[in-house]
């Protein structure tokens, strides 16, 4: 059962495609341009959109995603953000014909790093200015700190005769 998200921020994902040759072969290297927030974006049914050309790289965008926000992920949403770089991690899988294509947009290095356990390919980006107000908002409303316990030490020498 998975849990119900809290709250979810409508963004796109843009991503570079660079052809690389090598020993005569020619295979893109892909990477994260970045994210932007917002209602008005390409909806999921349209595959990537071209959204800038040059020589060298090709920049396509995806519509559609959503950036769901669990309270029970605030702790690892608190650790990214008070990280050395913020980041929202674009998790991918390859399509048949070699390209590929965003699935989901997480905030959790948690679920990020199980994504990279599979078969997907996982890309950080940094976090736009106006995501990062709503996640912090968040986390500021949801997260509550774990109690800190100390364990409590077996006694071995109480159940010892004397």
């Amino acid at each position: 059962m998975t849990a119900v998200p809290r709250f979810s921020v409508p963004v796109a994902v843009i991503m570079g495609r660079r052809m690389v040759s090598r020993s005569g072969w020619r295979v893109p290297s892909w990477h994260v341009v970045g994210v932007v927030a917002g209602d008005n974006l390409p909806g999921r049914d349209s595959r990537a959109v071209s959204v800038h050309r040059t020589e060298d790289e090709e920049h396509f965008l995806w519509g559609g995603l959503q950036l769901e926000l669990y309270r029970d992920a605030t702790e690892a949403y608190w650790s990214n953000l008070m990280g050395q770089q913020p980041s929202l991690f674009v998790l991918c899988a390859e399509t048949e014909d070699g390209g590929l294509e965003p699935q989901s947009v997480t905030a959790d290095m948690h679920e990020a790093s199980s994504g990279t356990e599979g078969e997907d390919l996982v890309f950080a980006a940094p976090i736009p200015p106006e995501v990062y107000q709503q996640l912090e908002r968040f986390v500021i409303e949801h997260h509550r700190p774990e109690e800190k316990r100390k364990r409590k030490r077996t006694d071995w020498n109480a159940d010892k005769p004397a």
